[in-house]
């Protein structure tokens, strides 16, 4: 009986402590490294592609500060494509390197869940026989062994069983803990995934919308650099009599704003509508203006340096009431060259925001819009010697949506324009609404 017993104890043993375990762990091991080998090789691939574009950008700083040429404006556009492709590669990477640790975690989560499933096993069988053993009464293991030492030796081990289990009990919490916390640093990465691949997508939008202003400008120009500051020269003429009748609007309309029906002034409100912010034109009386812009009655918003193609978001949630294009409009007057193609949000605050200059529309009428969602890209159509944003705030209840013919009798280019229009109290400072620079 005591060789009986003994048994019972070596299989107990073998139960509490399995084995088999460590040539798996030597195989995750190896691919581990792998993994991370290549992990390795895609950061370095990051960090030269950011050396890149940091060259690309100071390239594109020193063209455009060089006076306004026709090879001027297709280097800047030839340096924003090439940033936009290295931008777009480093994305890449990032998704693949994501990717890559993903696999790494899951691979990690699979070998600590097998050594968990078999720890749970071992430690089942072993206090099923340490049950067994219990079970047996004192006086028996005292008949059974050879002498009464014996008998305590097998008592003393069983006891020892007991805290060796305790401890793998411990162990095996601690596990089950490690595995949730790998499982939450997954999710955590393939969110982060999701989001690099969003960025993507919006990265190949500029690239095709920086690709498009290029193709336009070489077909308007026909690569001819009178052609260029030709079309330069017609822009300048149209925005005169197109400021002149919005300025003749924008005084016959008459509205006292009701502060009530706006939020209340105050940082942070609204958020930049562009990731870099560089303010190229101030709101209202500007040095710009008082030298004869604008007919000398202050810019009406604030100009953003934007390249194009730069992704333009949406200040704050809304819905968008309206688009367009006023480059569509030609008469026997000339190109109307005022906004360009434009859009506006109609916040739920009494604020709306107006967006201009845009090389690409990517919402419509009637769209909801959340606070940081792409609404375009931003480009040099309209009045606009150089790529930038013009960025304007007004007062919703002041502001109408009309064609600019239908409210004035001038005969400018821009009489069939269909823009936003509002009387001077209806503009609003950004910069009473955004965030700190």
């Amino acid at each position: 009986m005591k060789a009986a017993l003994s048994g019972a104890l070596i299989a107990v043993i073998a139960a509490t402590f399995p084995v088999g375990v460590f040539a798996q762990a030597t195989t995750t091991s190896q691919s581990a490294n792998a993994i991370q080998k290549e992990i390795d090789t895609h950061n370095a691939q990051i960090v030269e592609l950011d050396k890149e574009i940091a060259q690309y950008q100071a390239q594109l700083d020193a063209v455009s500060s060089k006076k306004q040429t026709l090879q001027g404006a297709l280097d800047q556009l030839n340096l924003s494509i090439k940033k936009v492709t290295a931008s777009i590669s480093v994305t890449k990477n990032k998704i693949r390197s994501t990717e890559l640790q993903i696999q790494q975690l899951a691979k990690g989560i699979d070998a600590k869940q097998s050594s968990i499933e078999t720890d749970e096993a071992g430690l089942a069988e072993t206090i099923r026989g340490l049950d067994r053993l219990e079970n047996l009464p004192l006086i028996i293991q005292l008949l059974n062994a050879d002498t009464i030492s014996a008998a305590w030796q097998d008592i003393e081990t069983l006891e020892s069983l007991q805290v060796a289990v305790d401890e793998r009990i411990k162990v095996l919490a601690s596990e089950k803990k490690s595995l949730a916390d790998t499982k939450t640093a997954q999710e955590e990465k393939r969110a982060q995934l999701v989001k690099q691949q969003s960025t993507l997508l919006v990265q190949q939008g500029s690239l095709n919308a920086t690709k498009k202003a290029q193709n336009d400008l070489l077909a308007q120009t026909k690569n001819q650099e009178a052609a260029y500051q030709s079309i330069i020269a017609q822009k300048q003429a149209a925005k005169a009599s197109f400021e002149q009748a919005l300025t003749d609007l924008q005084a016959k309309l008459q509205y006292t704003v009701d502060p009530s029906q706006i939020t209340p002034a105050g940082k942070g409100i609204l958020q930049w509508p562009v990731d870099n912010v560089r303010i190229t034109q101030p709101f209202g009386n500007t040095a710009f203006s008082q030298s004869g812009a604008y007919n000398g009655k202050g810019h009406n918003g604030i100009d953003l340096a934007a390249t194009i193609g730069t992704p333009l978001r949406a200040a704050l949630s809304g819905d968008v009431i309206g688009t367009g294009n006023t480059d569509l409009v030609r008469t026997s007057r000339g190109q109307c060259y005022s906004f360009g193609k434009w859009v506006m949000i109609r916040h739920y605050n009494g604020l709306s925001t107006m967006y201009a200059h845009l090389s690409q529309i990517n919402v419509s009428k009637g769209q909801s819009v959340k606070t940081g969602d792409l609404i375009g890209y931003s480009g040099d159509t309209g009045y606009a010697t150089g790529p930038h944003l013009h960025f304007g705030v007004y007062v919703s209840s002041a502001t109408q949506i009309i064609q600019l013919g239908d409210a004035t009798n001038s005969t400018t280019p821009c009489a069939a324009a269909v823009m936003p229009v509002a009387p001077l109290s209806g503009y609003l400072n950004p910069f009473n609404y955004l965030p700190s620079v």
